[in-house]
């Protein structure tokens, strides 16, 4: 743009054939931009919702949501005391998702790529998403009862891709998902059943044996499309699902009172499937 105004401002000032150098000049200038491969966009923020419902005949409310950094600087602390020479992890430690970069390109084949990851490989971003009550209410919109309260969830990811295009072995459209994703703490309550959670941690399933940033994440894929259920009729399917992960409950607490811990070690999924839709 800035070329073709320049161009337009000679046209008044100089003889013809400088012009048609600065067309030339121009016409190259953006052949060599569209010849580029993609798009990088840096970016950083934070959320806050108010309420976020879904309506079926009555309705799931999920009240006060934040979605923004962990503000942590002691995520993962044995990971970076013993594969970062005490240096932690996220050195950028704020209340916003920041040094987080998305690459969009598209392919000769028609395949859009958006790649999100840390803007600089040695650190990862940091997230935390935190609520208040997940209210089930009635068709007038009254709260009958919460099925979650005090949600909080702090950690970190290095990779999140998605791919969509034309799969020739389903025949339809897909999303293919990949994530490296760690949750150091999760918690919440569940007041209903009068039952909470409390240190929900996992990782890549070779931390607690080699603990480092990369092991700090959990890998996570799936395809998702356009399928069919079991009856013929239309779903969205969530298929080839793929997880290598540890995962941890530290308190597991009935009436305010612990009644134990998990641990399920090398969790392993290869090829799960999903089929959700309305009935």
């Amino acid at each position: 743009m800035i070329i073709r105004s320049t161009a337009c401002a000679a046209l008044l000032l100089t003889s013809y054939s400088t012009v048609a150098e600065l067309r030339s000049l121009d016409e190259y200038a953006m052949s060599t931009v569209s010849g580029q491969s993609g798009i990088t966009i840096e970016m950083e923020g934070q959320f806050d919702i108010g309420e976020l419902v879904y309506t079926d005949e009555g309705s799931l409310a999920v009240t006060e949501i934040f979605l923004g950094g962990a503000g942590r600087d002691d995520l993962f602390v044995e990971g970076y005391m013993a594969a970062n020479g005490g240096t932690p992890f996220v050195q950028n430690v704020s209340s916003k998702i920041d040094d987080l970069k998305l690459d969009i390109d598209i392919s000769a084949e028609g395949e859009l790529s958006l790649k999100f990851f840390p803007v600089g490989f040695a650190a990862p971003v940091d997230f935390s998403i935190r609520t208040e009550a997940w209210e089930i209410r009635d068709a007038d919109g009254a709260p009958k009862f919460t099925l979650i309260d005090n949600f909080k969830m702090d950690g970190i990811f290095t990779q999140l891709w998605a791919k969509i295009g034309y799969d020739d072995e389903l025949g339809t459209d897909r999303l293919n998902l990949e994530m490296m994703i760690g949750i150091d703490d999760l918690d919440f309550d569940m007041p209903a059943l009068g039952l909470a959670i409390r240190d929900f941690r996992m990782t890549r399933s070779d931390y607690d044996d080699n603990p480092n940033l990369l092991s700090a994440n959990a890998q996570i894929e799936a395809d998702i499309y356009s399928g069919q259920n079991s009856a013929g009729g239309g779903a969205l399917a969530i298929d080839n699902i793929g997880i290598d992960a540890d995962i941890s409950i530290g308190q597991i607490q009935l009436s305010g009172q612990s009644i134990g811990s998990v641990m399920v070690d090398d969790l392993h999924m290869v090829g799960g499937s999903l089929k959700v839709y309305g009935h």
